[in-house]
């Protein structure tokens, strides 16, 4: 299974925390990840590597955000991110930040669930190779 194109799977975890520097240090001497970092417009986006395989990321929350403690947050693989803010709201669920393409990733968003529990919704764009 793809992870990247079967809707439904988990497929990626991360970490919004106020120094992703310093967590990627604490993360990647803990598990053994590879961690490389991008420059992104938002700051520096920390990818952790299993291997070559890429498996989450960090970054810093972002600006304006509401002050929370720094989260990890799992991305569910959809096959559309636009239907699936209505399906959830349609189940009485929120969508707490709204769609939002991400350069060469695919396009986001984040929905909360009636309890109030929250996940990321994700539909990538075409991946190379």
């Amino acid at each position: 299974m793809d992870v990247f194109t079967t809707p439904g799977a988990f497929s990626w975890s991360e970490l919004m925390t106020q120094d992703p520097a310093r967590a990627a240090e604490f993360y990647g001497s803990l598990f053994g990840w590879t961690i490389e970092a991008m420059d992104m417009p938002m700051g520096k986006y920390y990818v952790a590597k299993v291997g070559e395989v890429a498996v989450g990321g960090m970054a810093s929350c972002p600006e304006g955000a509401p002050a929370m403690p720094p989260a990890w947050g799992c991305y569910v693989t959809v096959a559309s991110v636009d239907d699936t803010i209505r399906r959830c709201e349609a189940l009485g669920g929120k969508v707490l930040m709204p769609a939002m393409d991400v350069p060469t990733v695919g396009r986001m968003a984040c929905i909360q669930d009636p309890q109030g529990a929250t996940v990321n919704v994700i539909s990538y764009f075409p991946r190379e190779g």
